[in-house]
């Protein structure tokens, strides 16, 4: 039996068919579609990797930021879901320990000897960098390693906002706890094996919101009160109940360098937090913040000022989220994504770049959005902000419309439509 034929089984089986629903719905065209991609996949792997008898399927999720923008980088709130849009992996262990993977679309291989585990500086900002950090974090928890021949497709589009690196990471650490640890590693200390690879070898700083979105499954509040130790709450909610489709559409935007306006925000709201004596706004009061605003003027920028507002409302807004969510109210959640959208364009201000009025995609795309919404439904700035994309909360009798609205406006394949998917990263079947 060929490697295709040995996938087509698994795929039948009954426990990998109600997995197959769970990660991407019950329609019966998607289902198929997702079998003819997994079944082509295995035909890759085989002519990749040949004389492989058993194989283990691997599925890990974008994921996309739903509250609390900005705020993670002061130890705020976020509240983030995982998507149906995901990279999927055939995958083998081998003996030779080295771990050999090849992405679809890309000609070079990542070869990874397990023997090295110190970061190599030729790999720096390269995927085998983050290979060699999470094999290296594995070991360092006192988990096992081994080789593995996996390949590899993405559905997570680069530059959408949906976080494909940490997905990638997510992906390779799920594999090593599944081949060689018998899955006993929690989704969140996946995700910080991913955190830790990106960081300290790929070069990359970052949070762990990315990584967990990909690894912990479904709708999620996550607080960085502590950063060591974020404190992730999974929310129970049937997406596919709501009504409504989640687009996330890439406006394009401006190519320029937009570093300067990201590190902006960060650098504005410290400033406001040194007033106090502190590193962040979360340790700042924000009784004693309002007390005192009438002569922070003379110390910050009015910007500082409103950026700060942004962050103690919509750090407030995140916890609203969650309770709604919670209780299944999903007006009440759609009301503060609105709120939340707002206060980013007019106070945490990254709709545009003040360097470039005259480029304001992302700004178009809301008001669009908003005209066909027309007071349904919830649409704001998605990720940092500038340029990139727009998330939307469409209501099922919209999304023709929307869609089309959107690739009018920023070409055929700018928008992208989507489900909260209920599971995280995950093998399909059991390991060999």
């Amino acid at each position: 039996m060929n490697m295709v034929d040995r996938v087509g089984t698994i795929l039948q089986s009954e426990s990998v068919q109600a997995t197959m629903q769970a990660l991407y719905g019950t329609g019966q065209v998607d289902l198929d579609m997702q079998t003819r991609r997994w079944l082509r996949l295995a035909g890759l792997f085989e002519d990749c990797f040949p004389g492989h008898q058993q194989a283990t399927l691997f599925s890990t999720p974008g994921r996309t930021e739903v509250g609390g923008n900005h705020t993670d980088h002061q130890h705020g709130r976020v509240l983030c879901a995982s998507v149906d849009l995901d990279i999927i992996a055939v995958c083998a262990p081998n003996q030779d320990g080295i771990i050999r993977l090849q992405s679809e679309g890309f000609d070079h291989m990542d070869v990874i000897d397990l023997v090295r585990l110190e970061p190599q500086d030729d790999e720096k900002g390269h995927s085998a960098s983050l290979i060699r950090g999470i094999a290296a974090a594995f070991t360092q928890r006192g988990c096992g390693i081994g080789g593995f021949d996996a390949y590899t497709a993405s559905r997570v589009p680069k530059g959408s906002g949906l976080s494909s690196s940490a997905a990638f990471e997510v992906l390779v650490a799920t594999i090593l706890d599944e081949l060689w640890n018998e899955g006993k590693l929690a989704p969140v200390e996946r995700a910080k094996i991913g955190q830790y690879a990106e960081n300290h070898y790929f070069g990359k700083p970052s949070g762990l919101m990315d990584q967990c979105g990909c690894s912990v499954g479904g709708f999620m509040a996550i607080d960085f009160a502590d950063p060591q130790k974020p404190a992730v709450t999974p929310i129970d909610l049937d997406f596919t109940a709501t009504g409504h489709a989640l687009v996330i559409t890439n406006t394009g935007g401006n190519h320029a360098d937009l570093t300067a306006d990201y590190a902006s925000i960060p650098q504005d709201m410290k400033q406001v937090a040194a007033c106090f004596g502190c590193a962040v706004l979360r340790e700042v009061d924000e009784k004693t913040f309002w007390q005192r605003l009438p002569g922070l003027r003379s110390q910050v920028t009015d910007r500082a000022l409103l950026r700060a507002i942004h962050f103690f409302q919509d750090n407030d807004r995140v916890r609203l989220q969650a309770d709604a969510l919670r209780r299944q109210d999903f007006g009440a959640f759609l009301a503060l994504v609105t709120a939340s959208g707002s206060s980013s364009r007019t106070q945490l201000q990254n709709i545009y770049s003040p360097s470039f009025p005259d480029e304001q995609s992302l700004a178009l795309a809301l008001s669009v959005s908003e005209k066909i919404l027309a007071g349904r439904g919830a649409c704001r700035v998605h990720g940092g902000g500038f340029a990139g994309t727009i998330q939307a909360f469409v209501p099922l009798d919209l999304v023709d419309v929307y869609l089309d609205a959107m690739r009018a406006l920023f070409g055929p394949d700018a928008p992208a439509q989507m489900r909260v998917r209920p599971l995280g990263s995950v093998a399909l079947n059991p390991v060999p």
